[in-house]
């Protein structure tokens, strides 16, 4: 079943990168074949009927790199997916979007730099998500959570290398556990993918539930995607859909119809 939901940012990113590509992209190590183009999935395990979209005050921007919206197992889709404010941009050194600099200037977020502290200076680094008023009465401003998609590698070339990010503070993450992300390596365990940053970010900002939607249907894709993967059927009533069903729909027990 294939989602009848528009594009959100990561897609169309996806497809204007495509757009300009010399070659096809080929994705390396996931399930071989057709995918369906709402979730990357192959249509026999897709996972578009299982997308969840939870109401949030806080919004994302993704700058990613050069490739990074066209691999299959890349976790700032799923962040899309469930959070209707998110916004994606390519990055590169030379050049900025002028939707990216419209966005960040836009009087209605407080944007905040997601990266570890150890590489900002002092003075840049925040902890805590502050409420932040604007004159007049006016609403507080929302958080905008600033993601950089990428390697490890060129996330740090990328954080170095962004001048118009240098206003920005910089919010440190504590995580208490190891990764959970079982689609890429890391050398580093304390490394956490894009969804997994992106569900701290929502938990400091007191969106519990959609921080714990946002795990859920991570483990929920990282099983349709290594099934797919492995030619096996997907169990939607196991623990991992059981979870994700709950946490939509308020403690219900009961799955919608199998895929």
């Amino acid at each position: 079943m294939t989602s009848t939901l528009p594009p959100h940012a990561v897609a169309r990113l996806r497809s204007e990168r495509l757009a300009c590509s010399a070659k096809p992209f080929l994705a390396r190590g996931g399930p071989s074949g057709a995918r369906c183009p709402g979730c990357r999935l192959r249509p026999s395990h897709c996972l578009c009927a299982l997308r969840p979209q939870v109401p949030t005050r806080a919004g994302f921007c993704l700058l990613m790199g050069d490739t990074e919206a066209l691999k299959p197992s890349n976790t700032g889709w799923l962040v899309a997916d469930v959070v209707a404010d998110t916004f994606a941009f390519g990055w590169a050194r030379t050049e900025v979007h002028p939707g990216l600099r419209a966005l960040l200037a836009d009087p209605q977020w407080q944007p905040y730099l997601v990266f570890p502290v150890d590489y900002a200076a002092p003075q840049r680094v925040v902890t805590q998500v502050q409420p932040t008023a604007l004159p007049g009465g006016a609403p507080e401003r929302k958080p905008l959570f600033v993601l950089l998609d990428a390697t490890w590698a060129e996330a740090r070339r990328m954080f170095r290398k962004s001048p118009y990010l240098d206003a920005l503070p910089v919010l440190g993450l504590r995580p208490e556990q190891a990764s959970r992300y079982r689609l890429r390596q890391s050398a580093d365990a304390a490394h956490l993918c894009t969804l997994e940053v992106a569900a701290l970010c929502l938990a400091l900002a007191g969106e519990s539930q959609a921080a714990q939607v946002m795990q859920a249907y991570l483990d929920v894709f990282t099983d349709h995607y290594l099934q797919a993967k492995n030619q096996r059927p997907v169990d939607t009533a196991d623990a991992l859909h059981q979870q994700l069903h709950r946490l939509c729909h308020g403690g219900a027990d009961s799955l919608p119809g199998t895929l």
